[in-house]
């Protein structure tokens, strides 16, 4: 069936910015609402979870969202004043903010698009009435896991469930830009799925830090491991960044720059100090949108592994953070998962398989930070500027169906 586009959308965008409050989560999820705003469409976001939100004062997890919704509804204020009443949180509890369930219920029934991010979404009927619904991974073969065991029919009902609310979406996109690929061990059944990437609004990366004034050093944020086990596909289990991490542990002391990581988690600290390694806490730089910002921003370049399952199974992602360091006009030196097929590496952006790979990045770098720096812009500019992911993935929305 033929959908007419008609110019100005109402789309709906949801996520995770008010249940986990942190600096890069909020880059993340509301770069896409931006970024379809500067597009001239009308957006309401839209944070339906049904998890308890994470409090980073108490530092555990709470049923109650009116505290991290008033943070986000000053964050969204703070970044475009016109989108300060275009949002909506419903708690655990039941318990809303923002918009009331009424005109929300409302805004949905008449959306061009429903755009479901990182099955960040508690998918009530409500949501499926969008003109056309869309799913876009960000973890790609965690979301995949369950699609073998429920074609072969071994698969239990939890997972089950999600894979049926999987098919009802309209359209599949996946941050696994390798997909379909030979070497690409992401599972393809069942839906047709299509690489998208992070949106970055550029304007809001665009006070750089002059390569003279950074920081002499190569940061990055991240956490050890994910509290909840790595999927087993088709046989093979996958993890991770920590089985990543550890295969470059003797980096730190043969980098010409020292390497700072601002990281959570169970994280074996006295051995990475020992090894070489800075730590800081993650929420240390990443207690607002603006001081991640600038924690970025001051770094001579970034350094970064990724999880296990995105390297092993030659997915093609490609980070959201280092995005954003791309657009601050700050290199990154990051492990390749398959992307480089997709975005060429060269000044401002090297991919790394080995140690000894990691450690040529960071000379390549030394070498010319300023050149590098210019490299990292233009990279940005060319794959991830939001204009064009959005514009892109609004006419496939409209234009490709599922296969599920």
């Amino acid at each position: 069936m033929l959908l007419i586009m008609p110019e100005r959308l109402r789309i709906v965008v949801t996520g995770l910015a008010a249940t986990y409050p942190f600096g890069g989560v909020f880059w993340d999820y509301l770069q896409y609402p931006l970024g379809f705003h500067r597009l001239g469409h009308d957006v309401l976001y839209l944070e339906d979870t049904g998890r308890w939100v994470y409090d980073p004062v108490l530092q555990t997890f709470t049923e109650s969202g009116r505290t991290n919704a008033e943070l986000l509804a000053k964050l969204i204020t703070a970044l475009e004043p016109e989108l300060k009443d275009r949002w909506y949180v419903r708690d655990a509890a039941g318990n809303t903010f923002g918009k009331s369930p009424e005109q929300v219920a409302e805004f949905c029934r008449s959306a061009d698009l429903f755009i479901h991010v990182s099955a960040s979404c508690w998918m009530r009927e409500e949501y499926f009435a969008a003109k056309r619904v869309v799913f876009i991974d960000s973890d790609p073969i965690y979301t995949q896991s369950a699609v073998p065991y429920y074609v072969d029919g071994t698969v239990n009902d939890l997972a089950r469930s999600q894979v049926d609310m999987l098919r009802r979406h309209h359209v599949h996109f996946t941050f696994a830009e390798n997909i379909n690929a030979p070497d690409c061990r992401v599972p393809t059944e069942l839906f047709n799925w299509i690489p998208t990437r992070q949106p970055i609004v550029l304007d809001q990366f665009a006070a750089q830090v002059p390569v003279e004034s950074r920081r002499r050093v190569l940061t990055t944020v991240a956490s050890w491991e994910p509290s909840e086990k790595g999927p087993t596909v088709n046989g093979v289990t996958y993890c991770g960044k920590s089985v990543e991490f550890k295969k470059f542990m003797g980096l730190a002391k043969r980098s010409p720059l020292p390497l700072e990581i601002a990281i959570s988690g169970a994280v074996p600290r006295d051995e990475l100090r020992a090894a070489g390694w800075t730590l800081r806490e993650g929420f240390e730089v990443s207690g607002d949108p603006w001081a991640y910002r600038d924690f970025l921003a001051n770094s001579l370049g970034e350094w970064s592994v990724a999880k296990n399952a995105y390297v092993a199974s030659r997915s093609g992602w490609f980070s959201c953070r280092s995005a954003c360091y791309l657009a601050l006009g700050v290199p990154v030196i990051v492990q390749d998962t398959g992307f480089t097929k997709y975005i060429p590496p060269g000044d401002g952006l090297i991919a790394f398989n080995t140690i000894d790979e990691a450690l040529a990045g960071i000379e390549q770098v030394l070498s010319d930070p300023a050149r590098h720096a210019k490299g990292a812009v233009e990279i940005a500019r060319d794959y991830f500027d939001s204009s064009k992911v959005l514009t892109r993935l609004i006419e496939q929305s409209f234009s490709l169906t599922a296969r599920g």
